[in-house]
């Protein structure tokens, strides 16, 4: 069944893609080559603004939060600065800045880049090669706490810097943080997430889980951690949303638990309304 048949048998409602990656025009296919290597898959596409909206109106997202990831500390203004006019010029857009533990004044750059306009935060220890709970990275969630959101990449086999007890620790530090521990709490670990996530205080996003999950394991997830946790996202350019929301549908989902996972969510994570 196409994605567009499928969706004509519910009620239409808002889609919010709360996890994709964007790269400015002149780096977008290195920077998505480079992703793809870290993870061993093809990607979807390259990682651009304008590839990125059109991924959008195929599958009729009404908003999307963007990201990026700073490799290196020099980076961190150059792509704060890059998402901050990105979402400027593209209504649907949300910003969310970067940060890199070893920036030297964490605490400055926060206030600069929600001046810029930029909705929230997020981080990748396992790429930016970082404990999630290491005292650099608990000065950012300091100076975030109780002010904007925060999505951190959770979960790799490989690793051990987002280990899901990690993110429980960030949780049980910083009672007041709004976090968003992505691919359904750790990513290629989902039991381990289970185990230290189950009970905890904090969003967990689809994006690049369902596609080994499978629709039974996902629908199985979504009712241990409940669909008011859970958040709909794509993780492009690792995948396109129409695929992503096609796999969605195959886990046969009841109205109020698509309408929580698809928009509904998404507006109490960033605090707000945002499809008005």
């Amino acid at each position: 069944m196409s994605e567009s048949s499928s969706r004509h048998m519910h009620k239409q409602i808002n889609i919010i893609d709360a996890h994709s990656h964007v790269y400015p025009d002149n780096l977008a296919e290195r920077a998505t080559n480079s992703v793809g290597e870290f993870y061993g898959v093809t990607m979807a596409g390259n990682g651009s603004v304008a590839g990125y909206q059109e991924q959008q109106q195929v599958s009729s997202i009404t908003r999307s939060i963007i990201m990026s990831v700073a490799l290196k500390a020099d980076y961190v203004p150059t792509i704060n600065n890059f998402i901050a006019a990105a979402a400027a010029e593209n209504p649907s857009l949300i910003g969310f800045a970067t940060m890199h533990h070893d920036f030297p004044n964490i605490e400055d750059e926060v206030e600069r880049a929600l001046s810029l306009g930029l909705m929230g935060f997020k981080i990748h220890p396992d790429s930016q090669q970082v404990n999630a709970d290491d005292p650099r990275m608990m000065r950012l969630y300091a100076a975030i706490e109780g002010r904007v959101p925060i999505t951190i990449h959770s979960g790799d086999y490989r690793y051990d810097y987002s280990h899901p007890r990690r993110i429980r620790e960030i949780l049980h530090t910083f009672p007041n943080l709004t976090v968003n521990a992505a691919h359904f709490g750790g990513w290629s670990v989902y039991d381990l997430a289970v185990e230290y996530l189950e009970h905890e205080r904090c969003f967990m996003d689809l994006s690049s889980a369902q596609v080994f999950l499978g629709p039974r394991r996902t629908r199985e997830l979504i009712e241990i951690y409940g669909a008011n946790r859970i958040l709909f996202g794509s993780d492009f350019p690792m995948a396109n949303p129409a695929d992503e929301l096609e796999r969605l549908e195959a886990a046969m989902l009841d109205e109020k638990s698509r309408e929580l996972i698809l928009s509904k969510n998404a507006e109490a994570f960033v605090g707000f309304d945002l499809c008005g």
